[in-house]
């Protein structure tokens, strides 16, 4: 593959909902280009993008991937990313370095959640947008419907620029808008025809909708347009794509991609009007001045490079996806990780292409390829010459909120799977791991469930560890309602010195969340040296409350009164005495079980509103508040147990067919309702006695 310079390379991401056809659109894309020998299927396992034993077992995409295309004296950069949303992530990451979008839908399924969502990332990050209605060939496929939908849902401002010819239920072919010219197919090749009868009116009022969306971009063609002159095929293309770069326009072309009907239209359609590197700005911060500046590719500036993807491979180590954003990146230049503040040495450059890493001598701004064996570089890293000290704007990823307990099917495993996990949080930013530290548990943090199920199985395969994923441990708490005064006496005679101590104490709540000690001895009935011993057996014995083992708060102890004996008192003897004022007092001071509570905004479409509410409220939530937000979406607060919190991520998809999201945040401890308190404390006693025992 030949060097190009950044206004002859496209990076086009292709976004839509699962299932609609983009890992074959991308095969039937490398079969034009002539790079692959055949279009594979997903049902066999034998596409070029979905090459991962998880991919194939599955038949869905879960990893971006990059494929490299020529197509006339272009160099296209085809972004295949997964349409389920547990693996936003890599649609997240193709998408920042993407300069256009295809947005693929299915022409019997329509506009489905993932390319509402895949429309919304084109969006906010202000892509072009050119729209691929495929699987015109399958049963009860309707254009026409899939245009009206797209009006209703996505946008009024798209246009076709084909339209498809069926003939006894049947897609034969396409009408060339722009150009007026009709065509069948025949032995994957097509073959001009006149236009259908039954389509001639169908076909001049989209044309002169495109003409008028044309001629709005461009003050020249629009006087030409209202003069009554003609407007030439070259002069409709020249407005249109300064429509699609605004995007005041969104055309629309459709196909089939599994029997590569309307695809080799559609390449060309991408080099005539998507944008090429060279014609997207991004931001960037000059380190050494602390300043935002605007750049463009430009092979003349110092070399610069973000990377915007990691695999972790046991075997080769880090694969490292990059885009070069200005210079040309050669093998052995030695580049600065203005992130982690080290160099590193550029080994060997390559494109990649599905599993086939291919060599190359040099990468030119704009263009993407692979870097091997880094040390010190991750996703959302910026290296750059040490010259020009740069750093790209970051991807933001979606915060992982479904949550389970991991640990190992085996015990000694625990070393093997923290390796293993850590290795693949390099590789996906969605989710997470952490310890708590309350409650014992490892817990993983994931976009859904199938999102973690193919962690677990990634675990398994790639680092050869087996784990047991469980719901967490709410990390509960204890405390009273009442005060008390409670006595803790220790006499213990023994052959030589004996042991001695005894306190009065008072517990009563506190509104401080730690522990309030406080002493009001008198006369010395307690030595002020074993005073600190008081405090340190409280402090110890609040670890654990009386009710189930958790953890004691709003906790307010005052020493008043006791004794001891000159010889036999010790520090020891009086933390004794503590821990038994502590529990008798603890039993008698009306304790309760409490739980944390969490501030919970979740978003969804203001339809679903109402089961929204009512499923909050089940959840023995609070709801405090509702507000629009736009595009008819409604946030809904409210305050809700974190116990009925865990599995939430995937109910909120479930009920709002995944357009639904939220956050979560804890704000204070709760008592427990006592028919629930009763079921914790129970079974927090049953697992104390299995302790025991074992």
């Amino acid at each position: 593959m030949k060097e190009y310079a950044p206004q002859y390379i496209k990076n086009v991401v292709l976004l839509g909902h699962g299932g609609d056809g983009k890992t074959i659109l991308t095969d039937s894309m490398l079969f034009n280009a002539k790079c692959i020998d055949r279009i594979g299927r997903t049902e066999d396992g034998t596409t070029t993008s979905d090459f991962d034993p998880e991919e194939i077992k599955r038949r869905i995409s879960i990893s971006m991937t990059v494929e490299p295309l020529e197509w006339g004296d272009y160099k296209i950069n085809v972004l295949d990313t997964p349409g389920y949303f547990d693996f936003v992530g890599e649609v997240c990451e193709a998408i920042h370095v993407a300069e256009s979008a295809i947005l693929v839908i299915g022409a019997k399924t329509g506009v489905q959640v993932g390319a509402e969502k895949g429309w919304e990332f084109a969006e906010n990050k202000k892509l072009p947008v050119l729209i691929f209605i495929n699987k015109m060939d399958e049963e009860n496929a309707d254009f026409e419907k899939v245009l009206k939908k797209i009006a209703d849902v996505l946008t009024l401002k798209a246009i076709p620029i084909q339209y498809p010819i069926i003939e006894n239920g049947k897609f034969v072919g396409l009408v060339d808008i722009i150009s007026k010219k009709a065509y069948v197919y025949e032995n994957n090749s097509a073959k001009e025809v006149p236009i259908p009868s039954g389509l001639i009116d169908r076909v001049e009022e989209l044309r002169n909708s495109l003409i008028e969306a044309s001629v709005e971009n461009d003050e020249e063609l629009m006087e030409k347009y209202f003069s009554g002159e003609e407007i030439s095929t070259d002069e409709i293309f020249r407005g249109l794509k300064l429509g699609v770069l605004s995007r005041s326009v969104f055309p629309v072309m459709c196909g089939s991609a599994s029997k590569n009907l309307g695809v080799k239209e559609l390449l060309d359609a991408i080099v005539r009007l998507l944008p090429s590197s060279a014609e997207k700005e991004f931001k960037v911060k000059d380190v050494k001045n602390n300043s935002e500046i605007v750049l463009k590719p430009d092979t003349s500036l110092p070399a610069c490079a973000f990377v915007f993807k990691t695999v972790a491979d046991p075997f080769v180590g880090r694969i490292t996806f990059l885009k070069v954003l200005t210079g040309t990146l050669r093998p052995d230049m030695t580049l600065y990780n203005t992130s982690s503040d080290r160099q590193e040495k550029i080994s060997q450059l390559f494109v990649i292409r599905g599993k086939k890493q291919i060599p190359t001598a040099e990468l030119k701004a704009g263009d993407i390829g692979v870097v091997t064996k880094l040390q010190s570089t991750l996703t959302n890293t910026t290296l750059c010459d040490p010259s020009k000290l740069l750093q790209v704007e970051t991807i933001e990823f979606p915060r992982p909120w479904l949550m389970l307990a991991i640990e190992p099917k085996a015990k000694g495993d625990e070393e093997k799977i923290s390796n293993g996990l850590h290795r693949l949080m390099e590789e996906d930013l969605t989710f997470k791991i952490e310890k708590n530290n309350e409650t014992g548990q490892n817990i993983i943090y994931g976009i859904g469930e199938l999102h973690i199920d193919v962690i677990v199985n990634k675990l398994k395969n790639k680092f050869g560890v087996s784990v047991v994923l469980s719901e967490p441990k709410v990390p509960y708490r204890e405390t009273i309602r009442k005060k008390v005064k409670s006595e803790g006496k220790y006499k213990k005679q023994t052959g030589g010195h004996g042991q001695y101590g005894h306190v009065f104490i008072e517990f009563e709540p506190s509104p401080v969340e730690d522990l309030v000690f406080e002493e009001k001895i008198f006369g010395g009935a307690v030595p002020k040296q074993y005073i600190p011993a008081v405090e340190k057996g409280l402090r110890e014995c609040i670890k654990k409350g009386v009710l189930a083992g958790y953890p004691v708060m709003n906790l307010k102890a005052t020493l008043v009164d006791g004794s001891y004996h000159p010889v036999d008192s010790s520090e020891l003897a009086f933390k004794v005495a503590t821990s038994l004022a502590y529990k008798k007092g603890l039993a008698q001071a009306n304790p309760v079980l409490l739980e944390p509570i969490m501030n919970v905004k979740v978003v969804v479409p203001e339809s679903y509103t109402g089961d929204i509410m009512g499923d909050l409220n089940r959840r023995r939530g609070r709801v405090l508040g509702m507000e629009p937000v736009d595009k008819n979406m409604e946030k809904i607060e409210a305050e809700v147990p974190l116990a009925e919190m865990f599995k939430y991520a995937t109910d909120l998809r479930s009920m709002t067919q995944g357009r639904g999201w939220f956050t979560m945040e804890f704000v204070r401890y709760e008592e427990v309702p006592s028919h629930i308190a009763q079921k914790v404390i129970e079974a927090a006693k049953a697992q104390m006695t299995e302790e025991e025992e074992e």
